[in-house]
């Protein structure tokens, strides 16, 4: 029995590589028949992000699962690459070290930013297209399932995934959030093109909102965000009214000098009639006078502001790691438990019907012979036969468990197997 898996992450290889080595979702599935044809005894499942690429492979009889080089060969033929180019940026994890890592990553406790949503939906993904296409089975459909138990159990049982720690998601969750308790009916101005105003309108249009207006001193750039996010282009010399219109503003220029005075915005102050406006200057230098945050109504916050916040956040979670790490430290020491059970059960199984068919053959041969005798005296020869085979097979049965305890014990079981001669 075998499960192992080899792959790259950001921990291992350089965005540069992690893009070679991606996969498409028509790619993925395509790429798992490929494995299915070359291994047919082998299950698979391929995991793909865009901070890792992972090939989950299992096999009962480990023989015929996929070595290291076999994988290595797989993913750079695939790809049209050489194996030489990708080979040190691949590892590889085997037995329990596999299972502990993807209930790492299912976590997110791999990640690139610890405690991310998107990673369980990208795994729970990965794990049904396997499904899908008759590449998984019993063992990766066994460790696929517990590690969804276990991003579950972190999730729930530690704060690790409620604290924010990247800038646009405490942006919109922990400040966004403290003002409007709703965003359907708001409108956010987006004033420049930078990506980090763009990842949070992307946390905003999660929350709901659907009015967006971008402003650009080039317009072309406006157009473009405008189209990538589902908003509107507006010239750059519509800005004070729109400014008046906005509920929140997100402004990433490139700007040497402050885009908006204080002296500028007490106009628009006084058209907007003390409505709430939040404000969020991610630019450096600053786009926004720290004095319009005192006018009554307006909530400005700087990049500053947002980064003491996500230190913060980070710090809480560190705390949580510990907590974390010993649910997945449990449920992999549950898992491979489960996983020498499967493997010496049947084995056990077997050992113990043989013995018992023996012991019943010489107990009938012997009292046959002895003739008659009473009841008891029977009865205390039959359990006599039972007490010499359960001790006869003590010493045994108890190796094997020792040794399941630290993974299934694929030598000393078939070597139990030939000593007694099992048949599967």
């Amino acid at each position: 029995m075998k499960f192992q898996l080899i792959g790259c992450s950001h921990h291992t290889a350089p965005v540069e590589v992690r893009e070679r080595l991606a996969f498409s979702g028509d790619q993925a599935q395509t790429a798992l028949a490929d494995l299915r044809q070359r291994f047919p005894a082998a299950e698979s499942v391929l995991v793909s992000t865009c901070n890792r690429v992972e090939v989950y492979t299992a096999a009962e009889d480990a023989a015929l699962c996929p070595t290291h080089h076999q994988l290595v060969e797989f993913l750079a033929s695939f790809h049209q690459l050489d194996a030489v180019e990708i080979f040190d940026a691949l590892f590889e994890r085997t037995g329990e070290d596999a299972v502990r890592h993807l209930f790492l990553v299912a976590s997110s406790l791999d990640s690139m930013v610890v405690g991310e949503a998107q990673i369980l939906a990208q795994v729970k993904q990965a794990y049904d297209l396997a499904r899908l296409t008759n590449s998984a089975g019993p063992l990766t459909n066994a460790a696929f399932q517990a590690a969804l138990r276990v991003a579950k159990r972190v999730a729930t049982e530690t704060a690790i995934n409620q604290r924010r720690i990247s800038i646009p998601s405490v942006a919109v969750a922990d400040f966004a959030k403290a003002i409007f308790e709703r965003f359907e009916d708001k409108r956010v101005l987006v004033i420049g093109a930078g990506e980090m105003g763009e990842e949070t309108v992307r946390y905003l249009i999660d929350e709901g909102v659907r009015k967006i207006t971008v402003v650009n001193r080039h317009w072309e750039r406006a157009q473009r965000l405008a189209a990538q996010i589902t908003a509107i282009a507006q010239p750059w010399d519509d800005l004070p009214r729109l400014l008046a219109e906005a509920d929140l503003v997100i402004s990433t220029t490139g700007a040497a000098e402050p885009i908006l005075t204080a002296e500028a915005f007490v106009p628009i102050h006084h058209a907007r009639h003390q409505r709430s406006l939040f404000m969020l200057d991610l630019a450096v230098p600053r786009d926004i006078d720290p004095a319009v945050g005192d006018f009554l109504g307006v909530y400005l916050y700087s990049i500053d502001d947002l980064k003491a916040a996500c230190d913060a956040n980070r710090r809480e979670r560190e705390k949580e790691w510990p907590k974390a790490e010993r649910i997945v430290d449990d449920e992999t020491a549950r898992f491979m438990a489960e996983l020498a059970h499967r493997a010496t059960g049947p084995t056990i199984q077997r050992l113990k019907a043989q013995a018992d068919e023996v012991k019943t053959d010489e107990l009938r041969r012997l009292l046959n012979k002895l003739g008659d005798l009473d009841e008891r005296s029977r009865c205390e020869i039959g359990r006599s036969f039972d007490r010499l085979v359960n001790k006869l097979l003590h010493p045994p049965l108890e190796s094997l468990r020792d040794e399941a305890e630290s993974g299934p014990p694929d030598g000393l079981l078939e070597a139990l197997k030939r000593l007694f001669q099992l048949r599967d």
